[in-house]
């Protein structure tokens, strides 16, 4: 079952269940998949968004609430805060399971040696190849430095 069924069916759940915090959570993943969905029509293409963009939305709103709980708590304003941390658990049930460090450097020695990588230029094929296979996995902000410093090793930077 593909994710956007998923949160489909969650929502509905909500719906039965009356929990007006989960179900605004789930409007909220829904709306910024079909903002999605409209901005490729503009594009040309009419046949919606896969699985993978699915769970990069996800990705993106769970980091985007995860600076504003951090910016929350600097403010005083805990209780936005733990709104926000709220928001994110239910984001993540939806989120396959993040890998750990050691998983993520594997990860990335496997992608530098399937890419035949050799210097900082090859660095997109690299992240190109992760992202296709670990789209909503990993947090691809942490992951360019560690394919940077794995390229570099070489001495060709």
């Amino acid at each position: 079952m593909d994710t956007r069924t998923r949160v489909n069916q969650a929502l509905k759940q909500a719906m039965k269940d009356r929990e007006a915090s989960r179900l605004a959570t789930l409007r909220l993943i829904n709306a910024a998949i079909k903002d999605r969905e409209i901005a490729d029509r503009v594009d040309g293409e009419t046949g919606g968004i896969g699985d993978a963009e699915v769970l990069a939305i996800l990705g993106k709103m769970t980091k985007q609430r995860n600076e504003s709980a951090r910016a929350y708590e600097e403010g005083g304003r805990l209780d936005l805060a733990e709104r926000e941390l709220n928001e994110i658990a239910i984001i993540e049930e939806f989120l396959p399971k993040q890998l750990s460090d050691e998983e993520i450097t594997e990860a990335v020695k496997a992608a530098v040696s399937d890419t035949g990588a050799e210097s900082i230029r090859d660095m997109g094929k690299v992240m190109g190849a992760l992202k296709g296979k670990y789209t909503g996995q990993m947090d691809f902000g942490k992951v360019g430095p560690m394919v940077k410093d794995q390229l570099c090793q070489g001495g060709n930077c």
